[in-house]
């Protein structure tokens, strides 16, 4: 892989989202809003004395799946765009590797994700008043690894369509089961041994394992850390799949 050739991949997404409004809108937007929803779900909600609010919960988890979705599908529907419009077959024909094509966009989009994890978190701190244990950064963190796990699927998914409806599709097999098996509807340990099994290999549990200690300690643990390690592995390695099964000739 050739650093030089990956970084200019990077500039020229970056260069591409600048102009595409609705992209940036809905990287950076779109996440805010739908936690702002979620925390007037339970504006109304009666507590005893002393019990945590459900949205210091449920708005710290949303804020892993949140960017996990959102980059799963802007970046899923991008790549298709350019294998569509003939551009990524172009630039294939080029010296550039598809190692520096995949993560250029990995690192483009991750940089969004990054910004969108602040954007979001910011929100939830400081205008709904999340309150946990934990330091928002270890928040941050966690939120922007799970946005590059979206956007390595994304681009992984990508490879098997044809076209954005298809891309579309790979939402209620990749994504869905993940929102649903991930400990945040039931606990993990609740779930029958087949369900439980499933959810233990699925990156969004290593998520949402992550976000449950930065809410129940102060510092960081190591189970903190082995989580997060853990899915920036799988990341990295849907990002090299993602590589190698990207073709070179379009149908």
């Amino acid at each position: 892989m050739d650093a030089l050739m990956m970084l200019a991949t990077t500039r020229r997404v970056l260069s591409q989202l600048r102009h595409d409004h609705r992209s940036i809108a809905m990287i950076l937007v779109v996440p805010a809003l739908l936690l702002t929803a979620v925390y007037f779900l339970y504006e109304n909600e009666t507590l005893p004395p002393g019990a945590p609010r459900t949205f210091d919960r449920v708005g710290l988890m949303m804020l892993a799946i949140f960017p996990f979705v959102v980059m799963f599908l802007v970046t899923s529907i991008t790549m298709l765009r350019e294998r569509t419009s003939g551009t990524l077959e172009r630039l294939l024909t080029t010296p550039v590797h598809k190692a520096d094509l995949l993560f250029g966009y990995g690192v483009a989009f991750s940089l969004m994700a990054a910004l969108q994890s602040l954007v979001a978190t910011a929100v939830a701190y400081w205008i709904f008043g999340l309150d946990i244990a934990g330091a928002p950064g270890f928040v941050v963190l966690i939120a922007v690894i799970n946005a590059v796990l979206g956007v390595a699927l994304g681009l992984f998914c990508s490879a098997f369509a044809r076209t954005e409806f298809q891309a579309v599709q790979f939402m209620p097999v990749v994504v869905v089961p993940q929102i649903l098996l991930c400990g945040l509807f039931v606990a993990r340990d609740r779930m029958n041994d087949v369900l439980e099994a499933i959810s233990n290999v699925l990156p969004l549990t290593y998520s949402v394992d992550a976000l449950q200690e930065v809410a129940a300690h102060a510092d960081a643990t190591d189970r903190l850390w082995q989580d997060a390690a853990a899915m920036a592995a799988i990341a990295l390695g849907v990002l090299v799949l993602a590589a190698l099964t990207l073709r070179r000739r379009t149908a």
